[in-house]
């Protein structure tokens, strides 16, 4: 796949397939999400059942923050244990899905407002191979991953996310992985185990969210330093809100919108989640 005549033979399969691959937004919340049996996890194993088989996955993850724009370019990912303090379980997790790096050409290709570096040393990390390991346990469908360039505004993001839109006519399932709220200096670890709860500010600022991603309102949700101190708590930094506006930028007009997942962990946390188309 890395010579030329495998990657025209690629982008020549990759031809219209008919209805829009939908896009996702998917709250990942722990990454004992990735092993655990819970409502969250079960939802995205139905997810991958009611949308199409996608010809491949590409994430755009809230754990690979880079100066630039990169995209995972190998044959093979890793599988990448980006954290501490879970158990060894989580740990011995292998998720050795394929990469594909024709598909990797082809999207830089498309990204036309940014260089994009084709990567060699990342992977799969887990906001990317705990929920995938749910939705497609095979392991045999591509997974690729696209970087946040963390020296760009949300307006460059969104705008970057709509050169993409080729790739849902060709049966590629783009992810966007965070979290709508994500506060881990305020989480109510005390209050873990207890179901849907979350601080007021969390709840009232998540409900707006929903209901400007449901009137396609997105100039304020791109401009979300505007929706005051509830989206200063919710949003104490951007990675984990940047890949919602990934998402968002690859929807038509005539995509519908649902949520799932649409609960609260801790306090300052929300797995909310989105289907666009």
């Amino acid at each position: 796949m890395n010579t030329l005549s495998a990657f025209k033979k690629f982008t020549d399969d990759l031809e219209q397939k008919g209805p829009l691959m939908p896009v996702l937004f998917v709250g990942h919340g722990s990454p004992m999400n990735g092993i655990e049996d819970n409502e969250f996890s079960r939802r995205w194993t139905s997810m991958a059942k009611e949308i199409p088989t996608p010809t491949a996955v590409l994430v755009v993850s809230a754990h690979w923050f880079t100066r630039g724009t990169k995209i995972t370019a190998m044959d093979f990912p890793e599988t990448i244990h980006d954290f501490g303090g879970f158990p060894k379980a989580l740990f011995d997790v292998q998720y050795p899905a394929p990469g594909n790096p024709a598909l990797a050409k082809e999207t830089a290709a498309l990204l036309h407002s940014a260089h994009v570096e084709l990567a060699h040393d990342w992977g799969l990390d887990h906001g990317t191979w705990t929920i995938i390991r749910h939705m497609y346990p095979d392991a045999n469908i591509p997974v690729l991953q696209l970087s946040i360039d963390y020296t760009k505004g949300p307006q460059y993001h969104y705008d970057l996310a709509r050169e993409l839109h080729a790739l849902r006519s060709k049966g590629v399932l783009i992810i966007g992985s965070g979290n709508m709220v994500h506060n881990l200096r305020m989480v109510a670890w005390d209050k873990m185990d207890v179901p849907n709860f979350g601080f007021d500010w969390a709840k009232s600022l998540n409900d707006k969210f929903k209901q400007l991603i449901s009137d396609g309102d997105t100039k304020p949700l791109i401009n979300y330093n505007s929706l005051g101190r509830d989206a200063a708590l919710a949003i104490p930094t951007p990675e984990h809100y940047l890949p919602l506006l990934y998402s968002l930028g690859l929807q038509s007009a005539k995509d519908p919108v649902s949520f799932f997942n649409d609960r609260a962990v801790a306090g300052s946390l929300t797995m909310t989640s989105v289907k666009i188309g």
